[in-house]
């Protein structure tokens, strides 16, 4: 018998689904057939009618049926009032159902960050939450000190969407028995262990602080434009979408969204700033040595930089 594997779609846009869809090399299909899964319900993927789904369900929270890896897709929606009645299914708020079914499973996957950490609507009436975080405090739906029947908290593969690679990557881990060291929310170290920045072709740009105001150049777009890259941690830049680009290389600044605060409460292009520095800075970083440098830096920016040509 194969690894059987529940996926459950709570509160969001389905992106994440749309996303493993895109999976190459294995693609789904394949990816499916080389871990020996046991689809049970995937509601993109699944055909069988609604009784048997259903059933399917109920054996599991009974303990009838073994359940492999629960996978979670969008925010645990807990309004109004913490009852969960704006999401449900046959009359039963879905945050109970996951709950369940998350009693039962050996391993429990949050696909996304809406699914990880809350995402859109975690400070609303809608009151969204995390399976095992709230933003960044733990708890969320499930409560902080959860652990599976394999011994392993919730693993949670935030982005919005979540990328392919991560998805495949991870479920073969599960199912072939390869440890991932997680970060402090939880991440696979493996994917979620670099900032965005570290693999971003505009780097020596940021460097020298050629800086750009507007869209179409090729200087950096974290002084002026928003641009995350510095701040988060992902694998948008070490696994490229599509396997060629990513917002940075398409000119697009990073909108953090692997991070426990996306959405943000202020305008994605647009940098916050104190006297024109930044006032979110890479971790450790020193604010007046920081002015100090890239001033310093700005200052000795070689021409081929300043005139934006990378072809020399």
């Amino acid at each position: 018998m194969g690894v059987s594997l529940y996926w459950f779609q709570c509160g969001g846009c389905g992106g994440d689904t749309m996303s493993f869809l895109n999976a190459e090399e294995p693609d789904l299909i394949q990816l499916i057939d080389a871990l020996k899964i046991d689809l049970l319900w995937h509601p993109s993927l699944s055909n069988i009618s609604a009784k048997q789904h259903f059933a399917f369900q109920d054996d599991i929270i009974n303990g009838v049926r073994p359940l492999d890896i629960l996978v979670v897709e969008g925010s645990l929606i807990r309004g109004p009032t913490r009852t969960g009645m704006f999401d449900v299914q046959r009359g039963r708020p879905k945050k109970d159902l996951v709950a369940a079914m998350a009693r039962r499973a050996r391993f429990v996957v949050a696909v996304g960050t809406c699914a990880s950490f809350g995402g859109f609507g975690s400070d609303t009436y809608v009151q969204s939450t995390g399976l095992q975080f709230h933003k960044r405090e733990p708890g969320g739906l499930l409560g902080a000190d959860f652990l599976a029947s394999s011994g392993l908290p919730v693993i949670n593969l935030s982005g919005c969407p979540c990328h392919p690679g991560v998805i495949s990557g991870a479920l073969s881990a599960l199912v072939e028995g390869v440890k991932m060291p997680l970060d402090e929310f939880n991440r696979p170290l493996a994917w979620y262990g670099m900032l965005i920045h570290q693999g971003c072709t505009r780097n020596e740009y940021h460097e020298y602080r050629v800086e750009e105001t507007d869209f179409g150049q090729k200087g950096c777009l974290f002084f002026h434009k928003g641009c995350h890259g510095p701040l988060v941690t992902g694998p948008c830049n070490k696994l490229l979408w599509n396997r060629r680009s990513s917002k940075t290389r398409a000119g697009v600044p990073c909108f953090g969204c692997t991070s426990p605060d996306f959405p943000q409460d202020y305008p994605f292009f647009q940098t916050r700033n104190i006297e024109g520095v930044p006032v979110a800075l890479p971790q450790g970083i020193n604010r007046a040595n920081y002015l100090v440098y890239k001033t310093m830096a700005a200052a000795a920016a070689p021409e081929r930089l300043k005139s934006r040509k990378t072809d020399i």
